[in-house]
């Protein structure tokens, strides 16, 4: 008579064995995508959230570890701010710096490319498609970090 769902041919065991590999390819941030860092000025959170939808399709190789900090960079929570940056930053391969022209004004992105730098991490400068004048601050300049449209950022993480 009816059908069944039928059972499992897979033994306890193996259902473990799956289970210690997944964790192992979790520890070892082995999941194909690369994890990545951004920074951005707060203004630029439309823009930004077009990007990390980007992330999203199942084909780019992103998948991005930021927080949207909207307090000011001498505030009362800075140094906890910082901690926590420096915590996602550390899980991260590469930080991404967004950059319009309100990056440059921008203490955060600042500090968050000094402190990627800082912990050996790659930095990638990447902006929607024709850079504003003036849009590539110094400290990006400085530092010699490629800068690439976004439409190239998948490519260029690529590489690593």
């Amino acid at each position: 008579m009816g059908g069944g769902g039928g059972g499992s041919s897979r033994s306890l065991g193996d259902t473990r064995n799956l289970e210690d590999r997944a964790k192992e390819i979790l520890q070892r941030g082995d999941t194909g995508r690369k994890n990545v860092f951004i920074s951005f000025a707060y203004e630029d959170i439309d823009d930004v959230t077009l990007l990390r939808g980007q992330a999203k399709n199942e084909n780019n190789p992103m998948e991005f570890n930021d927080l949207s900090v909207k307090e000011p960079f001498d505030s009362q929570r800075a140094e906890y701010i910082r901690q926590r940056l420096t915590d996602r930053i550390n899980q991260c391969s590469t930080t991404v710096v967004y950059l319009s022209r309100d990056t440059a004004k921008s203490a955060w992105v600042r500090w968050e490319v000094e402190k990627s730098l800082q912990l050996g991490k790659r930095v990638i400068a990447t902006h929607s498609g024709d850079a504003p004048v003036g849009a590539v601050p110094d400290f990006i300049e400085n530092n010699k970090i490629k800068v690439v449209p976004w439409s190239k950022l998948a490519d260029e993480l690529g590489k690593e």
